[in-house]
């Protein structure tokens, strides 16, 4: 599969945008603002029909304009697919495949897979327990609707139930019975999520364990530890937690508080690993994610490497070299400040490539 095609309307810094891309290697090239990670957002935003960087579809539409339309022309299955989204302001947002509406956005999700590899992605060391849970769930629900479905569906009764701890406090009343109903299925719906995260660390483990030693040339000793409430208290953890809860007004326990442990070493990453370290934390996780979506569905993501090269020395930009020049990659795109340094490292890859300098545009 690849991305054979994209046209921009409106969609951020862009008016107007039409380009046409190689089957494996593409570029784009320019100085920092021009709009180069905004490209590859948006090849994202054709995957997932939502913005890697931005949480509302409003922050994706150009300044001064009330919409933006994205279309794209994948190559899949010897077929050709065109995929179209258009945002309006105050409208619904409108999602296509082949000209015909989905029914719901989520049907979408793992049709075009794709992994991004971002300066942002420090998230995942530096922040709280929340970007690493969706970074789980983001690469479980590509390949397994039936487990977006059911987290969809916990998040929407564990917000009930918080709705119905902050009804108890606001009126001074309690009802065992009626919370119970959303308990029972908080529980159901929590144990489907917490196995199948637990099969997924399992299995992902070992390919990001691997990334990591050919990038860093198994100079350091890698991990990844699942924590969650279910590991020590599979059945009472609500029962045991609700006077707390009761007190605060939200569920304190549960898959919602999952969390993972990056480990660098024997010690955490955030606070032991230097930069380089850090990054080539974060590029093994990605390049297990691609592996392990590619593993599940058959089909290889496209990979978007957005200012890949910075803050790595030059030996670990030469074994990332090497991976990405690996038959088990498709399509790459690469966005970098230094028009000279990506013509460098795509000659060493030697592949089929064109390189888009933005300002030449």
């Amino acid at each position: 599969m690849y991305l054979k095609k994209i046209h921009l309307i409106n969609f951020k810094n862009f008016e107007e945008k039409e380009i046409d891309f190689s089957p494996k290697i593409n570029a784009f090239v320019g100085n920092n603002g021009i709009g180069k990670t905004n490209l590859l957002d948006a090849i994202y935003y054709l995957s997932l029909f939502k913005s890697y960087f931005n949480h509302s579809d409003a922050q994706n539409i150009r300044f001064h304009q009330d919409f933006f339309f994205v279309e794209g022309w994948f190559h899949k299955n010897e077929k050709e697919e065109w995929v179209q989204c258009s945002v309006k302001k105050g409208e619904r947002k409108v999602v296509k495949r082949n000209q015909k509406s989905y029914d719901k956005i989520s049907d979408h999700v793992g049709n075009f897979p794709v992994v991004i590899i971002s300066p942002y992605d420090r998230d995942l060391i530096t922040e709280g327990s929340d970007v690493r849970r969706k970074f789980i769930d983001r690469i479980i629900s590509q390949s397994d609707n039936e487990y977006l479905n059911t987290l969809l569906r916990y998040n929407k009764v564990l917000s009930q139930r918080n709705a119905l701890l902050k009804y108890f406090a606001a009126n001074r009343t309690f009802d065992a019975l009626q919370l119970s109903i959303f308990d029972e299925e908080i529980l159901k719906q929590g144990e489907i999520i917490y196995k199948k995260r637990e099969e997924f660390i399992t299995s992902f483990q070992p390919k990001f364990q691997k990334y990591y030693q050919f990038i860093s040339t198994g100079k350091e000793e890698v991990s990844i530890n699942y924590v969650s409430d279910l590991q020590d208290n599979p059945i009472d953890y609500l029962k045991d937690a609700l006077d707390k809860d009761r007190m605060v007004q939200y569920s304190t326990q549960g898959i919602h508080k999952d969390d993972l442990k990056l480990n660098i070493s024997n010690h955490r990453i955030k606070k032991f690993g230097s930069q380089g370290q850090q990054k080539s934390f974060l590029i093994a996780l990605k390049l297990a994610e691609l592996e392990i979506i590619k593993e599940q569905m058959g089909i290889t993501p496209i990979l978007l490497l957005d200012d890949i090269f910075d803050k790595l020395d030059e030996s670990r930009v030469e074994q990332l070299i090497k991976l990405v020049n690996e038959e088990h990659f498709g399509q790459i795109f690469i966005s970098d400040t230094h028009p000279e340094r990506t013509e460098s490292i795509i000659a060493k890859i030697n592949e089929k490539h064109k390189v888009f300098n933005l300002l030449q545009d």
